[in-house]
């Protein structure tokens, strides 16, 4: 009787010390690079968790993105609730202001970037003035003369 109870626990720690602690931003960026890349090219990108929150199976993290070998002024800066999934973090919503900041580069007039801004965009950055410069927008970006719903 003696080892039933000692082999069931021993089985409970086992189990218990299974888990692995992934509250660390090391592994926010991995579940951030995972989720993001699949529809991103991400290894185009520098990313980086600059700061995180945890609480259980939640984490709000603050993550900043940037062209590879870029300066942080060519990037952006998204917030994310992450969601914990077995062993991995998973992106569960983006903040709405982080969208509405990007969508607001949509040109003068248009709330968008004086012309004087619009000279601090990165190299190959598309216009933003709206007056269709021929080149096609990401995949999956909204149209530049669409108003915010």
């Amino acid at each position: 009787m003696k080892f039933v109870r000692f082999g069931a626990l021993a089985c409970l720690l086992l189990s218990a010390c299974g888990r692995k602690n992934i509250d660390t931003l090391d592994a926010v960026k991995q579940g951030v690079v995972k989720d993001i890349g699949k529809s991103v090219n991400i290894g185009a990108m520098d990313v980086n968790v600059v700061s995180a929150t945890f609480r259980d199976k939640e984490a709000d993290a603050v993550v900043s993105f940037a062209p590879k070998g870029g300066t942080a002024q060519q990037g952006l800066t998204m917030q994310y609730t992450m969601e914990r999934k077995d062993d991995e973090w998973h992106i569960k919503s983006r903040a709405q202001s982080d969208l509405q900041k990007h969508a607001g580069q949509a040109g003068p007039g248009m709330g968008g970037p004086s012309a004087e801004q619009q000279q601090s965009l990165p190299p190959g950055h598309p216009s933003t003035d709206g007056a269709g410069s021929g080149q096609p927008l990401p995949p999956g970006h909204p149209p530049l003369n669409s108003s915010p719903k």
